[in-house]
């Protein structure tokens, strides 16, 4: 395909996060993210105030994103919004607005997976950050999802492994809620795990056959010991929280890295992507750059940015998409279980 000049406005509404970003080829120009402050008195996410907050935030989320960009929206070529999964309240949001705004524009719409998003924003031009090759194993693990998925090609995906109950973010944030963290929690586990043993207390790794995970186990296991130590130490907590946060940590990562050995040994394949806002763990990106030395994997981190809920990831499967003259009919719907 000859070169061309090719703006795309992404947006991502999917949970809890309004983000606006454009792209102009495969070039982030602007990614703009507001966060919703207001679920974090609920110690998680309300459906029915996210969806509200989508509805205030969006019209200057793409306002300032455009801006940001230097363009026109009459310079955009296409519109890319997240077509699933997530909160339907939120997917119904950005899906109208998307789909409006291109209508009036007269432009093509683009429906994205949220999580092809997560997967192909390695493919976002950045200096100095290595694309994987085809094909890669990329694990995606935020506070809904955990999953190993076998990439062939940008939209030749298979999922090996997914978690069968909870996901790895939820394991993080029900644990920092047992502990009496705030919400979310992964990252105070993360910052005091640093502080911590990992080795001082020990987690029995739940047992699930082939790639999948399980963490409703764990979490209970938790709930269980916490209550147990502290009925003989009403202290115990504030005692031991470095500790117990890095034990937690510990453990987690343990069965995440474990399920990466044998998806990598089985496949054949040892280029390792992450994405996904708990990728964004400190732990877990250590435990990768080690697996280089240990198993002969190579790795790809995404910037900080792109791990969490974000438009530019959204922007870059629009892009390339585009180049495939990959367009969504006007009658698309969102869909909150929507698969790869």
């Amino acid at each position: 395909m000859a070169e061309q000049n090719i703006f795309i406005l992404g947006i991502e509404s999917s949970c809890d996060d309004t983000s606006a970003s454009v792209i102009h080829n495969g070039t982030i120009l602007s990614n703009v993210v507001a966060n919703q402050k207001i679920h974090e008195a609920y110690g998680g996410v309300v459906p029915e105030l996210a969806s509200r907050a989508h509805q205030q935030n969006i019209v200057p989320v793409v306002d300032q994103a455009l801006k940001k960009a230097g363009i026109t929206k009459e310079q955009l070529h296409a519109i890319a919004f997240t077509r699933g999964p997530g909160l339907m309240g939120s997917l119904l949001v950005g899906t109208s607005f998307a789909k409006s705004l291109a209508y009036g524009l007269n432009i093509p719409l683009i429906d994205v997976n949220h999580m092809q998003g997560h997967i192909l924003a390695h493919f976002i031009d950045e200096k100095g950050y290595n694309k994987p090759p085809f094909p890669f194993l990329a694990m995606t693990i935020s506070g809904g999802h955990t999953q190993i998925v076998r990439v062939e090609h940008y939209f030749d995906m298979t999922v090996i492994g997914e978690t069968i109950d909870d996901a790895v973010g939820e394991a993080f944030d029900k644990s920092g809620k047992i502990l009496g963290l705030g919400y979310p929690a992964g990252p105070e586990i993360d910052k005091r795990a640093k502080l911590g043993n990992p080795k001082a207390y020990t987690f029995t790794k739940p047992r699930v056959t082939g790639l999948n995970f399980s963490f409703s186990g764990l979490k209970t296991a938790i709930l269980y010991f916490i209550q147990k130590e502290t009925k003989a130490n009403p202290n115990f907590i504030e005692e031991n929280l470095n500790d117990i946060c890095a034990s937690i940590q510990y453990t987690i990562i343990g069965i995440l890295i474990d399920k990466l050995k044998k998806a990598s040994k089985e496949t054949g394949i040892k280029h390792i992507a992450i994405g996904g806002g708990v990728s964004a763990n400190s732990g877990i990106r250590q435990a990768l750059k080690d697996g280089e030395q240990k198993f002969g994997w190579t790795t790809y981190i995404p910037k900080f940015e792109y791990t969490t809920d974000n438009a530019a990831m959204i922007a870059i499967v629009g892009y390339l998409k585009y180049l495939e003259g990959d367009f969504a009919e006007w009658d698309v719907m969102a869909s909150a279980r929507l698969k790869i």
